[in-house]
């Protein structure tokens, strides 16, 4: 809450310190509202991103202006932009949307749809139902991605399992280690548990590990 409280200070005197320049003040009060509405700053983005206006403003880029004078993540920064211009190009009646009779959806939802469109191999389907419940149902991100990401954006099995292996054996090593030093259980039991934690950690060896 304080950082946001901070951050929040900061944005309302960056726009009374601009005020002589609308455009730039304008800018800077639709970041202090764009969690209310992210399309109004969504747009005040795209537009400014194209036009270069951020470079009469002192910035080297537009990235570091949304950064430093926004206070908004680059990947924050992508997203609203590249949610946007989805919306103009594959669903603008998306934009005339008031948000309280028909639902806005959030920018996070758009991005997935964006790139869910965009997977190549993407099942049909799939990506026509994340469609409408996205633009139809404004569901949100947590709910989407939980039920479509494996299917949409499917995990490599040789990726996957490298993945897995990995975190086995953070975990193995590291109750091994605590095993070593607790009194919690009986000795015998952490003599017995650790040996099965190194036949898991051996079984988990990379080939160079074995060989080391």
């Amino acid at each position: 809450m304080e950082h946001r409280t901070k951050t929040e200070a900061a944005l309302a005197e960056a726009e009374r310190h601009h005020s002589d320049d609308p455009a730039r003040a304008e800018l800077i009060a639709r970041a202090r509202r764009f969690k209310a509405s992210w399309l109004e700053l969504g747009e005040a983005l795209t537009n400014v991103k194209r036009s270069g206006q951020w470079k009469g403003w002192g910035y080297d880029s537009f990235e570091a202006y949304a950064k430093m004078e926004l206070r908004l993540k680059e990947d924050t920064v992508a997203k609203l932009t590249g949610s946007f211009q989805f919306l103009q190009r594959r669903a603008p009646a998306v934009l005339a949307r008031d948000g309280v009779n028909e639902p806005i959806p959030s920018y996070q939802s758009i991005d997935f749809l964006r790139r869910a469109e965009e997977q190549e191999g993407a099942p049909g389907e799939a990506v026509s139902e994340i469609r409408r419940r996205v633009l139809d149902e404004g569901a949100p991100l947590a709910t989407i991605a939980k039920q479509y990401r494996d299917t949409v954006f499917p995990i490599d099995h040789a990726d996957k399992k490298k993945k897995d292996a990995t975190a086995l054996k953070s975990v193995a090593t590291r109750l091994r280690e605590l095993l070593g030093e607790t009194r919690a259980v009986p000795r015998s039991v952490a003599s017995e548990v650790k040996a099965s934690l190194d036949a898991l950690l051996a079984a988990l060896a990379t080939d160079e590990e074995r060989a080391a």
